[in-house]
């Protein structure tokens, strides 16, 4: 049972439809995976920061164009609950790299085959 050449070369073209959304979606990942690192890095920054300070000091954290006063162990609360959900976030994306990556290499691999046969 053979497959007509015009089946053939629709079948590329959705495949390579594929492995180029794909690739466009991992370069989107990547730089996704990059801010959310930076991110962390700044929250681990800034609770060593606060890790020197007595735990009396007055904290004041930026809300829109205004400060507010906040006790220094409510903001490192908040800082480590960031840390994780920025863990969380990081994982999931890395995870979302993975299998696009996956499916790029499956489509050109498919690709491959289909130009194999011909």
């Amino acid at each position: 049972m053979s497959i007509s050449n015009e089946a053939l070369h629709k079948l590329a073209r959705e495949i390579e439809t594929q492995a180029a959304a794909a690739q466009q979606q991992i370069g989107l990942a990547r730089t996704q995976i990059a801010a959310k690192q930076r991110e962390q890095r700044l929250v681990r920054l800034t609770l060593s920061e606060l890790g020197i300070l007595p735990t009396d000091t007055v904290i004041y954290e930026g809300v829109g164009k205004m400060f507010a006063s906040l006790p220094l162990p409510s903001l490192r609360q908040n800082l480590e609950e960031q840390a994780k959900d920025l863990d969380t976030d990081v994982e999931k994306l890395n995870q979302r790299l993975l299998y696009l990556e996956t499916t790029h290499k499956n489509s050109r691999e498919h690709i491959e085959q289909i130009l194999r046969t011909r």
